[in-house]
């Protein structure tokens, strides 16, 4: 084979492992023109959608140039969505069907979820996450998890995964080998999970094994540290991870796909080129990139990368090709699937209200004090949130809220507001409260200072507030009027507003 023959081929291997996101809700030129020299997968995010049927449209192009083209989405439902992050999500996240926690229940919201991204084009969902949320600090998991107990975790897990194959969209179980369990974000920086074999294999691998058992064909790795495993490299370029605990010890034969490339827990030793060589050296199949890093020039970087690394002897081409026809094999399983899907009913069936109705939970205290009769004001206590979870998507109970009491007033306060002291809860929430019913939102009360404060000081002054926490619940009051929703979702908040005025949908 000519060297310039030979050089195609890798560039062509390269691309086939690598799968980016772009900009713009219609194809850029680059990336069809990529997908003729060999890319065989794409990923989405919220910027490429305004509705299910522009996404089809979407998808339909990028097919046109590969018809096993693999598209995947960062899709979780609940508080992380991409298909519904202009209006937030019509399914409560993990954790609130995790609270449920029935089965069936689970596989039906995962279903419905899946036949709309199979209306939409998409064709491998990275979902669910299969963390167990053992850590109540753990700043990037949290109710994207089930819940913090590994058979509830194993349960659900499996059962989403049949959902959504069931409508013709390959899932993912992510973050290997669990994520559950860190105080670091690794969007940011490397977290560490210093637990022994003993404790992981109890605690955080059961949902992986439980995900293989229920025929999950992708699963993604987490950018964390595991010493137990490998002291010096993270999950996602550890081949003792990788290759002997994931394909050996639990047995899985499927395409291995990297968490975003381009986070910091990765890039900030090794670059976002050194760690794509070094994650398909140590038996990543697929490499997500593009959530930040979405250029054409990023693609270029990577798939130059690699073919230097072959042709460095940093990579040995066996590998790439082994990598390569993985890929392909599960872009034709996965073109199989899409094709064998239910057609079955429409999404939107409203099993998403169901559930979110489902997972609320009252104290006593709150129960007493239901239903609202006159319209609130509701203060609604903000976080920044972690990078998962989309800026634009919208989230709370004032909304719905004012469309069953009109003339409900709300305020939105977050924590470096109130740090300044441009904000004063005592203009912004009790004042404009006086008279009328008081409404507190929280999102992860337990996990932000600030925001603890804040719900105390408000209770404090209002002893008759009612307190709606979005997210962990902490530490509960049985004599404090509390309401649960176990997520942030559009669905959740919904929930929350009818539970609160008692209106119950037909």
């Amino acid at each position: 084979m000519s060297s310039s023959k030979h050089s195609s081929e890798l560039r062509r291997l390269a691309l086939s492992v690598l799968q980016p996101g772009f900009v713009g809700t219609e194809a850029p030129d680059w990336i069809l023109r990529d997908i003729g020299d060999g890319l065989a997968s794409v990923v989405l995010f919220s910027r490429n959608i305004v509705s299910t049927e522009q996404v089809a449209r979407l998808t339909g192009q990028l097919r046109a140039e590969n018809p096993d083209l693999i598209v995947a989405i960062d899709e979780e439902a609940g508080d992380v969505t991409r298909i519904e992050s202009a209006t937030g999500s019509s399914r409560p996240g993990n954790f609130a069907l995790g609270t449920v926690d029935d089965a069936e229940l689970t596989e039906a919201v995962a279903a419905d979820l899946g036949r709309q991204l199979r209306t939409a084009g998409v064709s491998l969902d990275y979902a669910p996450s299969a963390d167990v949320n053992s850590n109540p600090d753990n700043p990037i998991i949290g109710v994207r998890s089930f819940g913090s107990d590994p058979g509830v975790v194993s349960r659900h897990t499996a059962a989403w995964i049949r959902g959504l194959q069931s409508s013709g969209v390959a899932a993912c179980a992510k973050h290997f080998p669990g994520h559950g369990d860190v105080a670091v974000d690794s969007h940011h920086d490397l977290p560490s999970y210093p637990a022994g074999r003993d404790e992981i294999a109890a605690q955080a691998l059961p949902p992986f094994r439980a995900a293989v058992a229920a025929g999950v064909r992708a699963v993604m790795s987490g950018h964390l540290l595991v010493p137990a495993y490998d002291p010096d490299l993270p999950a996602t370029l550890s081949r003792a991870i990788l290759q002997g605990l994931l394909r050996e010890e639990l047995g899985f034969d499927g395409l291995i796909v990297s968490d975003a490339i381009e986070m910091g827990a990765v890039t900030r030793r090794h670059g976002i080129d050194g760690a794509t060589v070094k994650a398909v050296a140590a038996g990543v199949d697929a490499v997500c990139v593009g959530g930040e890093s979405a250029e054409e020039a990023t693609v270029a970087l990577l798939a130059k990368a690699l073919t230097a690394a072959v042709t460095g002897g940093e990579l040995p081409e066996e590998r790439l090709a082994e990598a390569a026809g993985r890929v392909r094999e599960f872009a034709r399983w996965s073109a199989g699937l899409r094709a064998a899907g239910t057609a079955g009913k429409p999404a939107g069936d409203g099993i998403g209200h169901v559930a979110a109705r489902r997972a609320v939970r009252l104290t006593g205290a709150a129960r007493a004090a239901l239903p609202l009769t006159a319209a609130p004001h509701v203060v609604e206590l903000a976080p920044v949130t972690n990078m998962a979870v989309g800026k634009e998507t919208p989230w709370g109970v004032a909304e719905p809220l004012r469309e069953r009491l009109p003339g409900t007033t709300s305020v939105r306060v977050r924590g470096q507001e109130l740090e300044e002291g441009t904000v004063a809860l005592e203009s912004c929430a009790l004042e404009p409260a006086a008279g009328r019913p008081l409404v507190i939102v929280a999102r992860d009360a337990a996990r932000h200072a600030w925001m603890s404060r804040a719900v105390t000081g408000l209770t404090a002054a209002r002893p008759d507030a009612i307190v709606v926490e979005m997210g962990l619940p902490g530490t509960t009051s049985a004599a404090a009027a509390q309401l649960f929703t176990h997520g942030a979702s559009a669905a959740s908040g919904v929930a929350a507003a009818e539970v609160l005025t008692d209106v119950i949908a037909g």
